[in-house]
C-alpha cells in the first residue's frame, strides 16, 4: 500500500485547551463558511498558478531524465549552486530520501555525492574547492538562477567558470556546467546560450519558492537516486485531497483557516517541529514558503497590513532541551505542527540491555529507538496542550518519496490558501528587493550609484555605539 500522510488537528480545539486558548465547534463551523468559497476561488484562480500543475508535467520529467542520465556514468560530485527557492527543496528532498551517510558511504552510494551552496561565505566554498579541484574530471555543476542577476549566484558561477577554464580548458565548461534558467530571457539564458551550456527550464509564472517539483528540483534528486516519479505521483494524489470544496474534507483548507484563526487571536508564531532527522531541512523549505509568501506589507486593496506568521524550525526531540521552556511558559503566541514517522522499517535500532550497575535504566532495553522518538513526540504534544499552547500533527506513514511529495503538495496549498485569507499577494516577494540593490550598489554595479550614497552610513560602525 502507497505510503501517505494524514493531517491531525484535534488539539486545537476548546475540548482540549480551554476556551481561551481553543478553537469552539461554533468558531470551527464560522472557519468553515468563511474558507469554503476560497477553496473553489483557488481552484479557479489555477490557469494563473503554474505552480499547481507542475506534478502533471511529463516533459519536465523526461527532459530531467534526458539530462540526468547523460551525465550519470561520469559524474561523482553533483553540485548546486542556487539560494533560496533554487537551493533549499533540493536539500529537503536529499536529506529526506537518501541515507545520512549518502555522501560519505561510498560501499552504500551507487550515484554522484551532492554538495549545494546557497551562501557565499569564503571559508565554507574555497574548503570546498580545494576538495573537489583535483576531482573536477568528475565533477558537475547545476547553477540555478531563474534571471542570473542574483548576486550569491553569479559570484559563484564566476568561480567556478574561472577554476573549469584554469584547470581544464574553456571548452569544458559545457561538459561540466548545466544551468537552469529561464527559457528565453536574462542573463543566465544569455551566458548559457552563449557558452553552449546543457540547460533545464524554470517554468515561466513559477516563483524559487514553488520550484521544487520543477526541474530545480528535480534534477539534483534523480541524479542522486531519488524516485521523482514517485515524489510527483505523491503531489497528484495530493493535489486531489486539496481541491476538495468540501471544507472538512481538505487538510490545506483546515491547515490554514487554523493558522488564520490563531493569527487573528495573537499567536503570530508558527513552529513546526520534526521528529525526524530525515524530514528536518523540510523545515528550511517551509520557513522560506511561509515567510515570503505570507509576510506582507500591503494587502490586496492597497492598504497597510504588514501581518505575516513568522514560521520557526524545530527537531524533536533536540529542541525539547532547548526550546519547550519557552514554547510551555513563555508567551503563549505560538500554534505548533509536529511530523511524525509511524514506520522506520529497517532503518530501526533496538535499544541494547541495561548495565548491570544502573538496572533503572531497564525500562528502555529492548524497546525500538522509534518507540521512544515518537514517545517524546507525544510527551511533548501532552505537556504543550497542559499549557494551552494548540498543536497539530502530520502523521507521515513512512519516510519515502511517495509520503513528501503529499508533503510538498500539501504546504503549498496550504499557502495559498492561507494567502487569500489574509487577503494579500502570496506570489510575490517586494521586500527582498532592496538589499538586492543595496547589494548591487556596495559592489560598485553601475547604476546604483546614488543607492550607494545613501547607504554610506551603514559603511563603518558609529564609534559612539560600539564598545
Amino acid at each position: 500500500m502507497t505510503a501517505q500522510i494524514k493531517f491531525y488537528y484535534k488539539n486545537v480545539f476548546a475540548d482540549v485547551l480551554g476556551p481561551e486558548h481553543g478553537i469552539s465547534k461554533p468558531q470551527f463551523e464560522n472557519l468553515a463558511n468563511h474558507v469554503g468559497p476560497f477553496i473553489k476561488h483557488l481552484n479557479q484562480m489555477r490557469p494563473k498558478l503554474p505552480y499547481r500543475d507542475l506534478p502533471f508535467k511529463s516533459e519536465i520529467t523526461a527532459r530531467v531524465k534526458q539530462v540526468g542520465d547523460s551525465i550519470k556514468g561520469n559524474c561523482e560530485n553533483f553540485v548546486v549552486l542556487g539560494i533560496g527557492g533554487s537551493a533549499l527543496g533540493n536539500i529537503a528532498l536529499q536529506t529526506a530520501l537518501n541515507p545520512y551517510m549518502y555522501n560519505l558511504d561510498d560501499s552504500a552510494r551507487k550515484t554522484p555525492r551532492l554538495f549545494v551552496f546557497d551562501n557565499v561565505d569564503p571559508a565554507q566554498l574555497k574548503s570546498f574547492l580545494q576538495w573537489v579541484e583535483p576531482r573536477l574530471e568528475k565533477t558537475v555543476f547545476n547553477v540555478i538562477s531563474k534571471s542570473g542577476q542574483t548576486a550569491e549566484t553569479a559570484a559563484q558561477l564566476q568561480v567556478i567558470t574561472e577554476l573549469i577554464t584554469r584547470k581544464l580548458g574553456a571548452d569544458a565548461l559545457k561538459k561540466h556546467i548545466i544551468a537552469i534558467t529561464d527559457p528565453k530571457e536574462g542573463t543566465m539564458r544569455k551566458i548559457a546560450d552563449s557558452q553552449g551550456l546543457t540547460t533545464l527550464e524554470v517554468p515561466p509564472g513559477v516563483g524559487g519558492r514553488w520550484s521544487v517539483l520543477s526541474a530545480v528540483g528535480l534534477l539534483s534528486a534523480y541524479v542522486c537516486g531519488i524516485d521523482i516519479d514517485a515524489l510527483l505521483a505523491g503531489a497528484r494524489d495530493m493535489d486531489k485531497r486539496v481541491s476538495d470544496e468540501n471544507f472538512h474534507k481538505n487538510p490545506a483548507a483546515i491547515n490554514a483557516a487554523i493558522n488564520w484563526h490563531f493569527y487573528n487571536r495573537g499567536k503570530h508564531i508558527s513552529v513546526l517541529m520534526p521528529y525526524c532527522y530525515a524530514l528536518k531541512d523540510l523545515s528550511d523549505w517551509f520557513r522560506q514558503l511561509w515567510a515570503e509568501s505570507l509576510g506582507k506589507a500591503v494587502n490586496l486593496k492597497g492598504e497597510q497590513v504588514n501581518v505575516g506568521p513568522t514560521p520557526v524550525k524545530a527537531l524533536g526531540t533536540t529542541d525539547q532541551h532547548s526550546q519547550v521552556q519557552l514554547y510551555r511558559e513563555g508567551p503563549n503566541d505560538k500554534i505548533f505542527t509536529f511530523l511524525q514517522v509511524n514506520d522506520f522499517g529497517n532503518a530501526d535500532i533496538t535499544i541494547g540491555p541495561a548495565p548491570g550497575i544502573a538496572p533503572e535504566l531497564g525500562y528502555l532495553a529492548g524497546a525500538k529507538m522509534s518507540k521512544l522518538l515518537n514517545s517524546e513526540k507525544i510527551a511533548t504534544e501532552y505537556a504543550l496542550a497542559a499549557s494551552k499552547r494548540p498543536s497539530m500533527t502530520v502523521y507521515f506513514d513512512k519516510v519515502d518519496a511517495y509520503a513528501v511529495g503529499q508533503f510538498i503538495c500539501f504546504y503549498e496549498a496550504s499557502t495559498s490558501i492561507a494567502g487569500l485569507l489574509f487577503e494579500i499577494d502570496a506570489y510575490d516577494q517586494p521586500a527582498v528587493e532592496l538589499g538586492k540593490l543595496a547589494t548591487f550598489a556596495l559592489m560598485g554595479k553601475t547604476g546604483h550609484e546614488k543607492l550607494a550614497n545613501e547607504i554610506k552610513p551603514f559603511l563603518k560602525p558609529d564609534g559612539n555605539y560600539l564598545l
